[in-house]
């Protein structure tokens, strides 16, 4: 599963090697179709990205179906985590990157020219467990989320679950945090939410890609904890909702800033990213957790592709454009199934926003749009 599917793909590549002459319009609210003009067949193009582990299981369908229709451009993903994707984008070892956490102001100083965050799709992260003997699905506050994730918190049994969830029957076995070793979007989320509703967490720990965790054991990427948490009975960690629901895993219920406890679930996401989709800033770098709102999941986040401004290779360029154009598009109609967020329409404007800026030899890619 790390390695992303290939596919070909087709993109609007340009039998003349144009950099951009699409002439299809859309609207952002519209499931618009992108009109793309089909190259002969040897005139295929080859698109590689890597980065968050988040939305592999989108993104391969994306390119499962992006493929089916247009077989002339190659897209590789590789489910990497979102801190190599931003090493590799920023090197320029890929076409594009993948990050659940914006890059920071120090890591974009370090790309080799201006790079846009486009966000894709939204999604949350959950807090998994594996108690075979609990009763009932097990509810957490904020203080006992961070509790248990400092290492205070050691037994199912303690008294501050138990005050929460008196019909779960929680046993006496010791607690085994499962958290990340590599360096992860998932994470930067994770601790964001935490450091917000925890002033001792913010001192002690942080937030970030890559933290010093203060308890339990650690895997790598969102398959590697999905796969801890399941092998490891008295665990808790945390993945994308996608992992938990195909993994059959139990998550919590959080008590979000309205003091309402939530399940996860594609609303309570939409909810989150709809409280701030008239306050993004113009880089649209921004976070989602511990939203207002009653219905708001509390650990919600956009998930975002990076992308450079002016492309070297037009033929790339426009193949890239393209893709991430359809991604904005048709490729929402498959979130849901796959347990994300279809990005409200404000938000998709302004990532068309964005697509728009891509250039080749200082011309727009996606004329027309």
């Amino acid at each position: 599963m790390r390695n992303a599917s290939t596919v070909l793909v087709a993109a609007g590549l340009l039998v003349m090697g144009c950099k951009g002459s699409d002439s299809s319009s859309a609207t952002p609210s519209s499931s618009a179709s992108t009109t793309v003009a089909v190259a002969p067949k040897s005139d295929t193009v080859s698109l590689n990205g890597a980065g968050a582990t988040f939305p592999f299981p989108l993104y391969s369908k994306w390119i499962s179906e992006f493929g089916k229709a247009n077989p002339q451009v190659k897209v590789n993903y590789q489910s990497v985590g979102s801190g190599a994707g931003i090493k590799q984008i920023t090197d320029q070892t890929v076409d594009f990157g993948a990050s659940d956490a914006p890059m920071s102001d120090e890591e974009l100083a370090k790309a080799k020219g201006k790079l846009h965050h486009v966000p894709m799709t939204l999604g949350a992260v959950v807090v998994t467990y594996n108690v075979p003997d609990a009763k009932a699905a097990i509810k957490l506050t904020p203080e006992a989320l961070t509790g248990v994730f400092m290492g205070e918190i050691k037994k199912w049994n303690d008294p501050k679950l138990v005050a929460d969830n008196p019909d779960a029957k929680l046993p006496a076995t010791n607690i085994t945090v499962v958290a990340r070793s590599d360096g992860s979007g998932t994470t930067a989320v994770f601790t964001d939410y935490l450091a917000k509703v925890s002033p001792a967490w913010k001192d002690k720990v942080g937030a970030g890609k890559s933290v010093k965790w203060p308890a339990g054991i650690s895997s790598k990427g969102n398959e590697g904890v999905t796969g801890s948490v399941k092998s490891t009975p008295g665990s808790i960690g945390y993945v994308e909702l996608a992992y938990a629901k195909q993994n059959n895993l139990a998550t919590a219920s959080l008590k979000n800033q309205a003091g309402k406890f939530t399940d996860a679930a594609l609303a309570s996401v939409t909810a989150a990213a709809a409280s701030v989709a008239d306050k993004m800033p113009d880089d649209l770098r921004v976070s989602i957790t511990n939203a207002p709102g009653e219905a708001a999941y509390p650990i919600a986040a956009f998930s975002y592709v990076l992308v450079y401004e002016e492309n070297a290779n037009a033929q790339k360029g426009q193949a890239l454009a393209n893709y991430l154009w359809w991604g904005l598009h048709e490729g929402q109609e498959h979130a849901e199934a796959l347990h994300y967020g279809k990005l409200p329409a404000p938000v998709v404007a302004k990532a068309e926003a964005k697509v728009k800026l891509l250039k080749a030899e200082g011309k727009a890619l996606l004329v027309g749009k």
